[in-house]
């Protein structure tokens, strides 16, 4: 246990991180939000559009750009064929959120081991992992905003230092606006400011003001000057898609007020001993440091309250409140440590022996539930199925071993190596489900137009993810405000079922079907199977 102290929990959080975040990062096909972040980092460098951001060459200003810049940075750097490469800025910024939520637990926690419970406890909870593996702007907006919030909790609580904290935590708030706009304002930093006033008050401001309103106007500038380039160069455009948003935000993906409501749930192994620690009746009387328990529990709340109140709700947007949940969650695990084997009931360890007995139950179902489920699978992919079958069932062994014990703590520590063990081991299994044998790729289709020197256009606007898999822009034929390509041979990409569209925009050309192109990874009888993901490509001739 000595590998546990408290000197090591830096390099610990450290190790744990890479295994998590850094492991295996290009397994995973891109998703729709990553391809329009990398097609416009890949713009950037190409076209040099890095303030006026286009995706396949169409104004794409409905991001901030940060996050872009870094994934463009990444790209020029090693390769935009590289997903490892364009994913790694998201590993490393939630690898910085997770060091700085630590050293923002150590401030207000008083504690060291509680803040490195916590911190492992958002590193392992599981939209942290989907972030933190994912090229998209969330984590980014969250990353910033923690480090803001740690130097702000200090501007507010701390007589010293004002000046240092007020220029980062005005720098960093900025920067969390660059990354995905007022998101993370909204949802981690208005309720964390929120629970600061129910909980903690504010006094000795007169010594602050100055430095206060400093911090506001670096915030305000950094957080205003890329949209004011915005109008300023492009308008029109810049309101229209504004226009877009505002809509998108009253009337897409509308659920009711209690769509949150699970929100525990989000933080995947975590998910009971979760739930458990947002009993205040229960839990008020075993903590130890009664107002920051009351902080982070008020904080959690605040963040899910507020974020059930926008009427467009995704399981993703829950991402911030994971944030105050796992300093919640580890007033719950620290008292668990400290009891589970001597005076805790018997009633209150069931959710304990639940939550972790659960994971140790899989670690040693592993071996057989995977082999029946992927047997027919397992082709090529027998050493990775093996090594995360002996891992995983070792570590489930010793799990129920140490429960069974009530070593506890050597019980939560083998789940973050459960975690890391399946990342590392385990995720390029992902693989054996590529099994669409209808498969095709877009890359090839560059080189094909040059060779052939018949040029390819895209008619209307299709999924991101076609445009990335193509490698480069696609020229694009609108069919509302059609402008006829010159040549009098081309191809055109349209959506599956659209050819009538086609044949209306050009009614006197000879139209030939030539050959489908589909990027599901999965075969068509698989739920996951999506039609935006096929393209068709027609020659068409015109007189």
């Amino acid at each position: 246990m000595n590998l546990l102290h408290e000197k090591n929990y830096v390099w610990i959080l450290i190790i744990v991180c890479f295994f998590i975040f850094f492991m295996n990062l290009d397994v995973l096909y891109p998703n729709i939000m990553e391809a329009r972040n990398f097609i416009t980092a890949r713009e950037m460098v190409t076209d040099d559009h890095w303030l006026l951001t286009t995706m396949n060459g169409e104004p794409r200003y409905e991001k901030p750009p940060l996050p872009t810049w870094l994934a463009a940075i990444a790209g020029m750097l090693v390769s935009f064929k590289s997903l490892a490469a364009l994913r790694i800025p998201s590993a490393i910024i939630t690898l910085v959120l997770v060091f700085f939520s630590y050293r923002f637990g150590i401030y207000f926690l008083k504690d060291k081991k509680q803040a490195f419970i916590n911190a492992l406890v958002l590193a392992t909870s599981f939209y942290l992992i989907f972030a933190g593996r994912n090229g998209t702007w969330d984590i980014f907006a969250h990353g910033f905003m923690i480090i803001g919030i740690y130097y702000i909790f200090q501007f507010f609580s701390s007589n010293e230092t004002i000046w240092r904290n007020a220029l980062l935590a005005g720098t960093f708030i900025g920067l969390s606006f660059m990354s995905k706009g007022p998101v993370s304002h909204f949802a981690l930093f208005l309720p964390f400011i929120i629970s600061y006033s129910i909980v903690y008050h504010y006094s000795n401001f007169k010594q602050k003001w100055v430095p206060l309103i400093v911090l506001v106007l670096i915030a305000i500038i950094l957080s205003v000057w890329w949209p004011l380039y915005i109008n300023t160069f492009d308008g029109e455009t810049a309101k229209a898609i504004a226009e877009k948003e505002t809509t998108a935000w009253k009337d897409r993906n509308v659920r009711p007020f209690y769509y949150y409501w699970s929100f525990f749930v989000q933080s995947g192994v975590w998910t009971v001993v979760a739930f458990v620690s947002l009993l205040y009746p229960y839990l008020k009387s075993r903590v130890k440091n009664l107002k920051a328990y009351k902080f982070s529990l008020f904080w959690t709340l605040f963040a899910v309250i507020l974020l059930s109140i926008i009427p467009e709700k995704k399981s993703r947007y829950l991402l911030p409140v994971l944030i105050p949940l796992a300093y919640t969650t580890s007033f719950y695990i620290t008292y668990v440590f400290e009891s589970f084997k001597t005076t805790m009931k018997n009633v209150e360890r069931i959710p304990v022996y639940l939550n972790f007995g659960l994971i140790g139950i899989v670690g040693i179902a592993f071996p057989i539930a995977g082999y029946v489920f992927l047997k027919e699978k397992l082709t090529g992919f027998y050493t990775p199925f093996f090594l995360t079958s002996f891992v995983l069932f070792l570590i489930g062994i010793f799990i129920l071993k140490y429960l069974i014990q009530r070593k506890i703590q050597l019980v939560f520590y083998l789940i973050i190596a459960f975690l890391m063990s399946a990342i590392t081991f385990g995720f390029p299994l992902a693989n054996s489900f590529l099994d669409n044998p209808a498969y095709k790729s877009l890359a090839t289709i560059p080189q094909e137009t040059i060779e052939e020197n018949i040029p390819v256009y895209m008619f209307n606007i299709q999924s991101p993810e076609l445009v990335w898999d193509y490698g480069q822009k696609i020229p694009l034929l609108h069919s509302h405000d059609l402008k006829t390509p010159e040549e009098t041979k081309f191809k055109a990409l349209i959506m599956i079922g659209a050819k009538k569209s086609l044949q209306k925009a050009f009614p006197n050309a000879k139209i030939m079907y030539m050959r489908t192109y589909d990027l599901n990874p999965v075969n068509a009888e698989n739920s996951g199977y999506k039609d935006r993901l096929r393209t068709e490509m027609y020659l068409i001739e015109q007189n």
